[in-house]
């Protein structure tokens, strides 16, 4: 079978299996109503709800400025994640010496929840968006070191010596083989970072937000408001989502071998 008749068979499949869930969702909560409305909401209140907080306003904001707010913070924390993780993580797998004097301090740290950080996040930075970039980034931070570390690491010992006899050296050893031997597994750093960072977004959030879906999911959970609740996991979902489709097409323009 032909790539292109594989992915058109897997969107089918995926558009399937998201239409028959709809249907149950529907089936469930307001044909039979075998699921009630206080536990899970039916697909007409969590519309009401999605038409409330894009017209009206939810916990401080619409629906386009608690989107725009949270990813904003995701894009800053991410970007300085990538930026910092993924060099460190590089001239580690590259450099023995470099790898020992940062790898104690990185062992020390690697553990701690991201979470955790958030009292020191508000003692350091206070409660505005700052603290917030700081838990975000240390969530992104730790996958990109590893995974570029393993990517160096992956690549055979005799491409560098090879690489090095043709005359490679110092900044176009770095730019013709190493990153380019590391890429599929900087990049598969680069999506889990990703996705860390929404998952932590929540709870960075709660950091004195004033308007963010972690906001609107916190407010949701005090107001008992379950339909607004699955609108603000919707949109975690969506620009999730979204982020992570442009990150893999901007994988496959860095490594179009992949995708031939």
């Amino acid at each position: 079978m032909r790539p292109d008749s594989r992915n058109r068979t897997g969107m089918l499949i995926g558009l399937a299996t998201v239409a028959a869930v709809l249907i149950a969702w529907y089936v469930l909560t307001t044909v039979t109503q075998a699921i009630s409305s206080a536990r899970f909401p039916s697909p007409a209140e969590v519309a009401s709800a999605f038409r409330q907080i894009a017209f009206t306003g939810y916990a401080d904001g619409r629906l386009d400025q608690h989107v725009l707010q949270s990813c904003k913070l995701i894009l800053m924390g991410f970007a300085a994640a990538a930026v910092i993780g993924v060099p460190l993580g590089l001239a580690m797998g590259f450099s023995r010496r470099f790898e020992a004097f940062f790898n104690p301090v990185f062992l020390l740290i690697r553990p701690i929840p991201p979470l955790a950080w958030i009292p020191l996040a508000i003692v350091w930075l206070g409660l505005g968006d700052a603290a917030k970039i700081l838990v975000i980034w240390f969530a992104a931070f730790v996958p990109s070191v590893i995974n570029s570390y393993t990517g160096v690491r992956s690549i055979e010992p005799h491409l560098l010596e090879a690489a090095r006899t043709l005359g490679a050296r110092n900044a176009r050893l770095w730019l013709e083989v190493l990153v380019p031997g590391a890429a599929p597994h900087i990049f598969t750093g680069l999506r889990l970072s990703l996705q860390a960072s929404w998952t932590t977004l929540v709870a960075g959030e709660l950091i004195g937000a004033l308007q963010g879906l972690g906001q609107v999911l916190n407010a949701a959970a005090q107001d008992l408001y379950p339909a607004m609740i699955l609108v603000g996991m919707i949109f975690v979902g969506i620009c999730g989502g979204g982020m992570t489709w442009i990150l893999g097409r901007i994988e496959r323009r860095a490594m179009p071998w992949r995708s031939a």
